[in-house]
């Protein structure tokens, strides 16, 4: 197979003159220069001590794969297509060219980051001690001086040194770095340099020194080479983001949203200001909008609007004859524009559908969602089924598929391969074919109630919305938990028999504390129970008229609690009655038998024997 890349040795001198000229750009995915002063600095001494500094990363640009928007180097300004762009090195170029070879004042930043400009020096004088002291540090040789070339001491009053003419750069024996690479200005300035201490008695010294700092500095930085990897102009852009991601590991990995969004940009199109809205035109991007409507959607992120984009372009060439439903990432980065437009609006409506549909199964809260990757598909049925959707069959169909999801645990894994097989299925099963996979091969066995322990797990968050979906009241005051209920009156999952009653009573934890014990209460309520047993928090609540026994009765059987249990504390019998209201619950929302509770599995599992 022939090689995607290849590998050399470049002059330094070559690429600071083609950033210059911007036949070398930066791909508009790379993120903004961040190097502070001091790190400048220590990347200068590097290079004149000849030491490697790293390899770089270029990719041939003009290729028929790949079409991204570029941008020029800081300081750099050329209007021209380039034949390269940078993938690995930009921070390192930027510094060295800003610093060496742009006649601008470097944009940089203090260690605490705050912004500042510089230009750089060499001082003559210390190059030539630390060439021949090793103890001379190299850092101490360049000087770093602010964007009007005056360092000011005593808040400003005091002037200890001021480079704005050359006479003051010759007196000073300070070298302008920015000219380094420029062989005319350098000669230009030693001309100058020679004839300012021509008349000086050390004249002979001066000159050898310069000799020396010109052969041994000023020519390392000139010759200096960094090894360079270029990846051919057909390199794929999933190569691309993967060869990205690799020589940046250290920082922010990059997304596809990213690399979509310059391919977008070539074609003039700003989609990050499309998703994340534009400040300086007061624009809401699609994102703040979809949020403003429904609260769930404040999980949903850019690379998942992307990938939801591409299961819908894709279903609906798919439905025309195309090959295959596909939102692997590089079916993400072939996303052509055209389609992006067609559907970004319906899309968007489809992801609110989905936050209003999931809050119909009683989910709220972004904490409380079983699983953020399902909205994806989710959001596409929707926006594909548009009108359709109001259809009572319909939404049956897609809440046991949803619920199917949640509890066979479907979406832990191989989620787009997931996403594709449920919307191509679930479209098919409500046009009247055959059931979609996930829902034939969800199973949930009642077992996993024990170890549902947290909101860690996709069922424990599950159970709590089916039980609010039953129309859960508040023990007291006996509101039924919809969602304005549920943020009021700040509903969480709360023990049934409350912990410290089970941990006095040495019960099991993985039973007291397992989901078949928890049920949603009001955060008021709750303060109220106390850490008391069952029979002795009723009548506190009953003698404080808090609530009526009628009332209280009815309102605890609405968490499928047998009421009778609660008032006598027999825990044993209560846990495994709720234990099997709850795998009903279960099953009537899969639409199916899963595994329910055997005696033999109480015996074993729960310690203890059915009636």
């Amino acid at each position: 197979m022939a090689s995607t890349f290849q590998s050399n040795d470049t002059s330094l001198a070559d690429i600071l003159k083609n950033i210059d000229s911007g036949s070398y750009q930066l791909p508009d995915f790379q993120r903004g220069w961040v190097w502070d002063d001091e790190r400048i600095c220590a990347l200068i001494s590097s290079i004149y001590s000849a030491w490697p500094v790293g390899a770089l990363m270029f990719l041939s640009y003009g290729g028929d794969t790949i079409r991204f928007k570029y941008r020029t180097f800081t300081n750099a300004e050329a209007d021209i297509k380039p034949n390269v762009l940078v993938l690995d090195g930009q921070q390192r170029l930027t510094s060295i060219y800003c610093a060496m070879f742009s006649t601008k004042p470097v944009p940089t930043q203090t260690a605490q980051k705050n912004p500042i400009e510089r230009y750089y020096y060499l001082d003559i004088q210390k190059c030539i001690e630390a060439l021949n002291d090793r103890t001379v540090d190299r850092l101490d040789t360049i000087i770093s001086i602010p964007a009007d070339k005056i360092i000011r001491t005593n808040f400003g009053r005091d002037v200890v040194l001021d480079l704005r003419e050359r006479a003051s750069e010759y007196d000073k024996r300070f070298f302008p770095l920015n000219i380094v690479f420029n062989r005319s200005e350098t000669s230009k300035w030693r001309r100058g340099y020679n004839d300012y201490y021509s008349s000086h008695d050390n004249y002979c010294d001066i000159v050898d020194e310069w000799d020396t700092f010109e052969t041994e500095i000023l020519d390392a930085i000139f010759t200096y080479s960094i090894p360079v990897i270029t990846l051919n102009a057909n390199t794929s852009k999933e190569a691309v983001c993967r060869v990205f991601e690799n020589v940046n590991m250290g920082g922010v990995s990059l997304t596809v949203f990213e690399l979509v969004t310059a391919s977008f940009a070539a074609d003039d199109y700003d989609l990050r200001s499309d998703w994340h809205g534009d400040e300086k035109e007061s624009k809401i991007g699609r994102c703040e909008n979809m949020k403003s409507k429904e609260r769930l959607l404040s999980v949903v992120s850019d690379v998942d609007f992307l990938v939801a984009m591409t299961l819908m372009s894709r279903y609906h060439a798919f439905k025309n004859g195309g090959k295959a439903v596909s939102c692997k990432r590089q079916d993400v980065l072939d996303l052509e524009l055209v389609e992006y437009k067609k559907h970004a609006d319906s899309l968007h409506e489809g992801f609110v559908m989905a936050a209003r549909f999931l809050t119909e199964q009683r989910i709220f809260l972004e904490r409380d969602l079983p699983y953020t990757t399902q909205f994806i598909p989710l959001s596409v049925l929707l926006a594909v089924l548009g009108k359709r959707v109001g259809d009572g069959a319909v939404r049956s169909k897609l809440a046991r598929w949803y619920w199917s999801g949640v509890f066979g645990e479907m979406y832990s894994s191989s989620n787009e391969t997931r996403y594709a097989n449920d919307v191509v299925q679930v479209m098919d099963w409500v046009n009247g074919g055959a059931e979609p996979d996930t829902v034939v091969r969800a199973d949930f066995n009642a077992m996993r109630l024990l170890s549902l322990q947290s909101r860690n797990s996709a069922a424990y968050k599950g159970v709590m919305a089916l039980v609010l979906k039953s129309k859960a009241l508040d023990f007291i005051s006996g509101k039924e938990m919809d969602f304005t209920v549920f943020c009021d009156e700040n509903i969480d999952i709360h023990h049934i028999f409350p912990r410290k009653y089970c941990e006095d009573m040495k019960y099991d934890r993985r039973r007291w504390n397992s989901i078949i014990n928890k049920t949603p209460i009001a955060s008021q309520t709750n303060r109220i129970l106390g850490g008391v047993a069952p029979s002795r928090y009723m009548k506190i609540i009953e003698d404080k008229n808090l609530v009526s026994d009628k009332d209280a009765n009815r309102n605890i059987a609405s968490h499928l609690i047998d009421v009778d249990d609660l008032r006598t504390d027999n825990f044993d019998s209560y846990f495994v009655k709720r234990a099997k209201e709850l795998v009903t619950l279960i099953s009537d929302a899969m639409g199916k038998s899963v595994s329910n509770l055997s005696g033999s599995d109480v015996i074993e599992i729960f310690g203890i024997a059915l009636d």
